[in-house]
């Protein structure tokens, strides 16, 4: 007989006396399905969905089957559509995702369909939080200041998502203001376990920032992904993926006192990207777990992009229910999740052996030390007391090995600027703001160091971004705001700042004399992002590290120092302070820690957030149901679905291409599609002062991801992509910039306007790179920017998951070099064919690079199709994603 959902039913009891119904995933071995029990916590979770939405189309026997009796070591062929619970979305790629709805409502509209079948059939939540800058930063004021700029610079934006809310049922909308979508998602939006008629069933989701993984702290399956399959999911497909290796890190031991939990990701993020965790699940177990706070939890499992894996996640125990009752959830959501994951023995924190991980890892909390990690990677730890020597080491290697090609370079005096200097001094990002060890931390040692006389230097940018209000609120109960403003951490804003690329401008005088002096000045922040460019144009070493090192490095002034051996400064008697002085004991964080657990702060500052907030009631939207398209610098109709027509056109042959770019290792989505500021030179700021809009007013890329003409001329625009195309300048530096060699002429021109004039000429591109293209945020626009530049492969050494999925979504094929193979001795003038489709696409196929050199000569490169599954190649012969869901809604009855 075979296997329906029903089948499953089971009753548990609450703390009510009442029976609740649920899909029972002991009842599998009853039911002969198979006895999943030692199987990861995160994939039985991922079990229950294919259970309750068994269907025999989407979700079939065998998919539960197959996961039921997932094995540790076997190889992955098997794909699995994973039915979220919710969808949780930031403005920056939110705003795009509402442009493609928005214009797929004008599609159905134009063949007669209604335009209420584009819905989403999900809870789809969407938190204003990317779009502030820091523009004011040492004003008493300053908040105020930079919301006003905000809802200034992002009205056109604004009153686009509000049309969203009224025209689709199930968007709900966080306003500005508020915090960082993580943050709040942990703190608010996160119930644990959700209930649909009489059936109670975990909380899951996936989210368009790649950081969405913080959730995982609480026990919920979720990740990140592009925008393009996010709407997928918002519109009934499941999200599918390669059954996943899962693996187990047991973690022991407990941290040493004056250890940070972000020097613990540090160290975790290092050890993780050694292991190759890339497109894995890790599951986080053992005692060691169990003495981590869940904030601490939840900074480990954000940065789990860093790291490379699909999630970091924490089995649900009893700090996680706690955490739920000390942020406002009621007693009757706590009482439902920790008896609904008792009833599906998945409640505690399990203990060496008692699950099956396909790789088990083991991390001695104790040996943590203190880091910090940078100059480029957030993967490249630094001991804290090895920053200075490392730095010294980066400022004298050549630029060809990583380095800044600065040797001999001399140590400023002082009062001069030079090269280690700290300009940006940012307490930044959920991956720490969400954890009150670290912020108090940063607060009792601000409040040390000002009663000792200590001062940062005016010219360092320093800002204090709170990931929710709550944060403020605790700081304010505990007494040690005072002492942040006065050293110059006053709050900036209630959302992603410095780590996104919102630092906002340095001091013009400042830009000019690190031009004029070619300076290595750094940045600090507590974020968990360092690309290059990343965090401000001008500053080409940033480090991440813990708040209160932050705070630390931002008396210092600069980066070059041993803070075991050298002074922060001098205190009003002349007397040196030590950073070891006024660094606070884990009592005295604890004993302020009781300010950051009040269940009443967090019902109240999450009540009525829609309408409290006179800016955001003050914009005016348009209203209905299909977008009517005015005219705007920020948002415009997505050309997508252009040409679109009910049957896909055949796939085009890749023949006599022409290389667009070749890039190195680590080409991040940062470097790709940027999201900060837009230079006036390049191809975008010409189009916008092209259309009257000063540079002061061009805001950012990031904001301007709702205009495609925006975007795609800020592809691969970032100021410090190398094109290894091109030849070393004059001094033999490699040449930064989005600059490529056009052919066969071999001029130099921006490879925007090459990509234009190869599509004019019909010749088809390609992009060649290292390992690890498309690290980073999960950025659709890397994709989306990828695909309007005619881009039709790209072919790396290896790939991110995230872009690696966005690439196939937006109909681009991701190729890899198979060997030893790269793209080195590649110079750029080839011309290439790729040979192997014509006949039919099998996911993980073999396809032929032929290369043809201007001097005649040819040879042939195998390369692996990393379109992985059946469903992707459903959507790469569709043209996408985006049209393959919209032919299957338009064709529905």
């Amino acid at each position: 007989m075979s296997l329906r959902a029903h089948d499953s039913l089971r009753k548990f009891p609450l703390a009510s006396g009442q029976f609740a119904q649920f899909h029972s995933l002991p009842a599998l071995a009853e039911l002969g399905v198979g006895d999943v029990s030692r199987l990861p916590v995160s994939l039985r979770i991922v079990l229950e969905s294919l259970l309750r939405n068994l269907d025999g189309q989407r979700i079939t026997e065998e998919h539960v089957r197959q996961l039921a009796n997932w094995q540790p070591q076997a190889a992955r062929s098997e794909e699995i559509p994973f039915v979220v619970a919710r969808i949780v979305l930031q403005d920056f790629t939110g705003v795009p995702l509402l442009c493609d709805l928005a214009a797929m409502r004008g599609v159905a509209q134009r063949f007669g369909k209604p335009a209420r079948r584009i819905e989403p059939l999900v809870p789809v939540d969407l938190v204003i939080d990317h779009s502030v800058q820091v523009d004011h930063f040492r004003e008493s004021d300053a908040l105020d200041l930079n919301m006003q700029l905000e809802f200034r610079r992002n009205a056109e934006r604004y009153r686009f998502i509000k049309w969203g809310m009224q025209a689709f049922k199930t968007f709900r909308v966080v306003p500005p203001g508020i915090g960082i979508v993580h943050q709040v998602n942990l703190e608010y939006l996160a119930r644990g376990v959700l209930r649909k008629n009489d059936v109670y069933y975990p909380d899951t989701l996936v989210g368009t920032d790649s950081h969405t993984t913080m959730i995982n702290a609480l026990g919920v399956v979720g990740w990140g992904v592009g925008g393009i399959e996010a709407e997928a999911g918002m519109l009934g497909q499941p999200v599918y993926l390669l059954t996943p290796d899962v693996v187990g890190v047991h973690l022991t031991g407990r941290l040493r006192e004056g250890v940070t939990a972000t020097d613990l990701v540090l160290a975790v993020t290092e050890r993780l990207r050694q292991a190759q965790v890339v497109g894995k699940f890790v599951e986080f177990f053992g005692a060691g777990v169990a003495s981590l706070t869940l904030p601490d939890r939840a900074t480990l499992a954000n940065m789990a992009p860093e790291y490379g894996a699909t999630m970091g996640f924490f089995p649900p125990d009893e700090q996680a229910a706690a955490y739920l009752s000390a942020t406002g959830r009621s007693e009757e959501e706590v009482d439902a999740f920790r008896r609904y994951f008792q009833a599906q023995s998945l409640f505690g924190m399990p203990q060496a052996g008692a699950i099956d991980y396909s790789q088990t890892l083991e991390l001695d909390l104790a040996g943590i030390v203190p880091s910090v990690a940078g100059p480029k990677r957030p993967q490249d730890r630094i001991a804290l007391p090895a920053l200075k020597s490392r730095f010294h080491e980066l400022l004298a290697q050549p630029a060809s090995s990583g380095g800044y090609g600065k040797a001999g370079a001399a140590p400023a005096a002082d009062g001069v600027l030079g090269h280690g200097a700290v300009l940006i001094a940012a307490i930044t990002s959920c991956t720490n703001t969400s954890n009150p060890g670290v912020m108090l931390a940063a607060g009792l040692l601000a409040q040390k160091a000002a009663a000792r006389g200590l001062r940062v230097a005016p010219r360092i940018k320093t800002s204090l971004a709170p990931g929710s209000r709550v944060v403020t609120d605790y700081l304010d109960k505990a007494g040690l705001l005072p002492s942040l403003q006065q050293l110059g951490f006053r709050v900036v804003a209630y959302g992603c700042t410095t780590c996104i690329g919102n630092s906002g401008p340095l001091e013009p005088t400042l830009e000019e004399e690190i031009a004029a002096k070619d300076l290595i000045c750094a940045a600090v922040l507590s974020g968990n992002r360092n690309f290059e460019a990343r965090i401000h144009p001008a500053i080409k070493a940033n480090f991440l590290m813990s708040p209160p090192l932050v705070v630390a490095f931002a008396l210092a002034g600069r980066v070059d120092i041993d803070l075991d051996r050298e002074p922060l400064g001098v205190d009003r008697a002349g007397r040196p302070v030590w950073l070891r002085e006024i660094w606070p004991s884990d009592q005295e964080v604890a004993a302020a820690l009781a300010q950051a657990t009040d269940p009443a702060t967090y019902r109240r500052l999450y009540q009525d957030f829609v309408d409290s907030n006179p800016l955001w009631r003050g914009i005016a939207a348009p209203t209905g149901l299909v977008y009517g398209w005015e005219a705007s610098s920020y948002i415009a109709e997505p050309p997508f679905f252009q040409d679109f027509a009910l049957q896909p056109a055949a796939v085009p042959q890749v023949l006599d291409a022409r290389a667009l770019a070749i890039f190195g290792d680590s080409v991040t989505t940062d470097h790709i599609s940027p999201a900060g500021s837009i230079k006036a030179s390049s191809p975008a700021g010409q189009y916008l002062q092209q259309r009257g809009i000063a540079p002061l007013e061009f805001n950012s890329y990031g904001s301007r991801r709702g205009h495609h003409e925006v975007m795609m001329r800020g592809t691969f625009a970032n100021v410090r992509i190398r094109n290894l195309m091109l030849p070393p300048d004059a001094d033999g530096k490699p040449v930064e910039g989005g600059l490529t060699l056009s052919q066969p002429d071999g001029a130099q021109r921006f490879l925007y306007d090459a990509a234009m004039e190869y599509q004019r000429t019909g010749t088809p591109t390609l992009i060649f790179a290292g390992e690890e293209y498309g690290t980073g945020s999960s950025r659709d626009w890397a994709a989306k920017g990828t695909r309007l530049l005619g881009v039709k492969a790209v072919i790396a050494r290896s790939f991110e998951r995230i872009h690696r999925s966005n690439l196939v979504g937006m109909g681009v094929l991701p190729l890899q070099f198979t060997g030893s193979d790269s793209a080195a001795g590649l110079r750029g003038d080839e011309l290439f064919d790729l040979s192997g489709l014509e006949r039919g696409i099998l996911p993980r196929q073999e396809v032929t690079l032929t290369v043809r050199n201007a001097d005649g000569r040819t040879r042939q490169l195998p390369l692996l199709l990393r379109i992985d599954t059946p469903v992707e190649v459903e959507y790469y012969r569709h043209g996408g994603i985006l049209p393959y869901v919209l032919r299957q809604l338009l064709a529905a009855s």
